[in-house]
């Protein structure tokens, strides 16, 4: 068992994994940016922002300081919003000694680059296998120790099960995964899918609809992964499908909160500034048209959220241009 591990990134999956990790014994630097929030952090060991009923464990120790936080550590987990880890890991990619593990937590593909995080946090390290953690996962819920199961994946069987055996618990189990890529599409992309599901909620179309939103999404993202090289059973597994009905349906999900909020006419750029978290789906959406283009994949659940969220297309317009489609077979006659 490790001794030390840190965390990069104070919001509340960061929070929570560092609570894991000092549940079993292990001490954790819990990396900040912002000296304010982590002065707080200390100050009341809470994480008002994002966990305010939780108390941290007296093993974790918050800092801004990434020489002090990565120094000696044998484990770092990076817990940052896509769009925020590259100039993260640009600063403190240098203080990681070769040969230590990093598990990134972050579901998102890179809107300059259309990078996944592993791949961001590879360019600005050195000797480190790097694995992915995602699956069915809302902070608050593991915060409380209600029963959730996610999966790691990565190229090195040792370090997967490393992580598997420090994260686990009476109520958070692990499993392990060889598809990296696969993990990593699946985390990014459901959350467009979610963004759809909470525009149908804001627009009270019913559960039949959202049932059809999510077969079909997962089809659609399934689609997109094949194509970049990623196993087809990932997407019907933790990763995939099990995550995808999670974000799909809990009120605890902020990319399908901030799309019930769409859906109920509150613009998007209201939406992405009154929401306490980092929206990802919102920049993930055009990414993920982008890759779609790319490789040349239809994707029309992701089109129709793209145009309601970059092309000021009303909602109801783009959900009634979906219903409207020239009929296909589910499978081939």
């Amino acid at each position: 068992m490790l001794t030390k591990a840190t965390v990069v990134g104070t919001g509340a999956m960061g929070t929570v994994l560092a609570q894991v990790l000092a549940g079993n014994n292990i001490h954790v630097a819990l990396l900040g940016r912002r000296s304010d929030h982590v002065d707080s952090l200390i100050a009341t060991r809470v994480n008002r922002r994002y966990l305010p009923d939780i108390t941290l464990s007296e093993r974790i120790m918050p800092t801004v300081d990434p020489a002090s936080a990565l120094a000696n550590t044998e484990l770092v987990i990076s817990a940052v919003p896509c769009q925020f880890l590259r100039a993260t890991w640009e600063r403190i990619g240098s203080y990681v000694s070769a040969g230590v593990p990093i598990c990134s937590v972050t579901k998102g593909i890179e809107t300059d680059t259309l990078s996944r995080p592993a791949q961001i946090i590879d360019a600005y390290v050195g000797d480190n296998a790097i694995a992915v953690l995602s699956g069915p996962s809302i902070a608050l819920e593991i915060a409380r120790f209600l029963p959730a199961t996610v999966v790691v994946a990565c190229v090195s069987k040792e370090v997967a099960r490393l992580v598997q055996s420090v994260l686990s618990t009476s109520a958070f189990r692990v499993y392990t995964n060889p598809d990296i890529l696969g993990v990593e599409l699946a985390g990014a992309l459901k959350n467009v899918i979610a963004i759809a599901a909470g525009i149908l909620d804001g627009l009270r179309a019913g559960d039949n609809a959202k049932a059809a939103l999510l077969t079909r999404g997962l089809v659609e993202i399934t689609r997109l992964g094949v194509a970049l090289g990623a196993r087809q059973q990932t997407f019907v597994g933790l990763a995939g499908v099990g995550d995808l009905v999670t974000t799909c349906v809990s009120p605890l999900g902020r990319n399908r909160s901030a799309g019930e909020r769409i859906g109920r006419g509150v613009g998007v750029e209201d939406v992405i500034r009154e929401s306490p978290s980092v929206v990802e789906g919102i920049p993930t959406t055009r990414a993920v048209l982008a890759l779609a283009a790319r490789y040349k994949i239809e994707m029309p659940i992701t089109a129709a959220v793209h145009a309601v969220l970059f092309e000021n297309k009303p909602p109801l317009d783009a959900i009634t241009e979906l219903m409207n489609r020239p009929p296909k077979a589910e499978e081939p006659l």
